[in-house]
């Protein structure tokens, strides 16, 4: 027996529907028929607005690179020829740098909401390792992107870095000939650097289409994260969500703006202004900040050995970029060291401290890392480095054993409470 066929909407839109459902799928997905906590902050704001930075800089970016040259003798020059030749490619050049800083900016208060509200918690674990994945993938987008103006702190950042994988033991040396081309940083590594730099944001892309599946199949966490129980405690994303969001990119436009038209070389280097010159190191080499914590773990190892002798496990290069690498992946396993039922640090007082506490101990490492590695600065980099990880020890104890406060009955209960408290 033939199927009925079913009735199309009338009007263009009818049409497109019938044919290929994008407008109800965009409706399910971010519309009026997407259910959404009731009790979302602005601290919810900022996935949205890391996807607006990404598409930014994915066109800020397409536009630079129809006028570049990738090549060592060239490149320096090429970008000098864009600030100057182009029309507005001045514009184009400080949105593209100026919006890498605030990527990284959106970014990290995206984790850190993440990280206070639990937010990677069961059944989120998936949609938490997208997320690091995209950071993992936007770190090694922003290093490429940093070597290619050519600059000095551009080449000597990327002799630095790459160098990082000669301490593996057996292969380290054949992966930096890899990644170099040759025997030093030089045009092939600017060409492959280039290349990723270019490809990386579509791979980011594609993660991001993961990220926010993963969201979707078990929807937002909240401030007091708690399970929707009732259709009470949800509301429509639009209107409601939409137009939240929209009050977010004003702002977030307001200070990107401000930093491309009066502060635009603020958070760079100036020895990226001077052409790369091999035959002359410059006297402290810096990563852009969004590295520094990471920068700080990675010179603040110290050799591991048996201690007053001569004796050597591993080298401080290597237990350096071990380090560096560990502080990253341990995130990967914060969902099973953190033990609590509860996830919100609204409900969990030690948590609470230990939050700030550690938040505060990444700014400590950033300043370190700004610093040259030397005296007190050691020092205090090495106390923050081994409170870094002790955290995640200490919280792996004390999830277990913390007294939470008691949690509301619902989402809906506990707006409906707060708005009469106020009133």
């Amino acid at each position: 027996m033939a199927q009925a066929p079913s009735p199309q909407a009338p009007g263009i839109k009818g049409w497109i529907e019938y044919r290929l459902p994008i407008f109800s799928f965009i409706d399910h997905s971010l519309g009026s028929k997407y259910p959404t906590p009731r009790n979302l902050n602005y601290w919810w704001n900022f996935g949205s607005i890391a996807g607006i930075c990404l598409l930014m800089q994915i066109l800020t970016g397409l536009f630079l690179a129809m006028h570049y040259t990738a090549q060592s003798g060239l490149a320096f020059d090429s970008v000098e020829s864009i600030m100057r030749n182009v029309n507005y490619g001045w514009l184009l050049r400080y949105a593209h740098a100026v919006g890498a800083s605030m990527f990284f900016v959106v970014v990290y208060i995206h984790i850190v909401r993440g990280l206070y509200f639990g937010s990677y918690k069961s059944p989120r674990e998936l949609l938490w390792w997208f997320g690091l994945v995209i950071f993992l993938l936007m770190m090694a987008t922003a290093f490429m992107g940093y070597v290619l103006p050519w600059g000095q702190m551009s080449f000597w950042g990327a002799t630095v870095i790459t160098n990082l994988f000669s301490a593996i033991p057996g292969v380290g040396q054949s992966i930096v000939h890899l990644l170099w081309g040759g025997f030093s940083v030089d045009n092939p590594t600017l060409n492959r650097f280039y290349a990723l730099h270019f490809l990386l944001p579509f791979v980011i892309v594609g993660v991001v289409i993961f990220h926010i599946w993963a969201l979707h199949q078990h929807g937002s966490n909240n401030p007091l994260g708690i399970d929707v129980k009732t259709p009470q405690d949800t509301i429509p994303f639009h209107p409601y969500y939409t137009v939240k969001d929209c009050v977010g990119f004003g702002v977030f436009f307001i200070v990107f703006s401000w930093f491309v038209f009066f502060a635009p070389n603020s958070l760079g280097d100036p020895d990226n202004y001077i052409p790369a010159n091999p035959m002359v190191t410059p006297p402290h080499i810096v990563p852009e900040w969004y590295f520094l914590p990471f920068y700080a773990i990675l010179r603040s190892m110290p050799d591991i050995g048996i201690p007053f002798t001569s004796i050597v496990f591993v080298s401080s290069k290597l237990a350096g970029v071990i380090g560096m690498f560990g502080s990253i992946l341990i995130f990967f396993f914060l969902p099973w060291i953190d033990r609590s039922n509860v996830r919100s640090a609204t409900f969990r007082p030690v948590f609470k401290i230990m939050f700030w506490v550690f938040l505060l101990n990444g700014f400590v490492l950033g300043y370190v890392g700004s610093q040259p590695p030397a005296g007190s600065m050691l020092i205090i980099g090495r106390i923050a480095l081994a409170y870094y990880f002790l955290h995640f020890a200490i919280l792996y104890y004390i999830s277990g054993r913390e007294k939470t406060l008691p949690l509301p009955e619902s989402i809906s209960k506990a707006v409906l409470e707060s708005h009469d408290h106020h009133h």
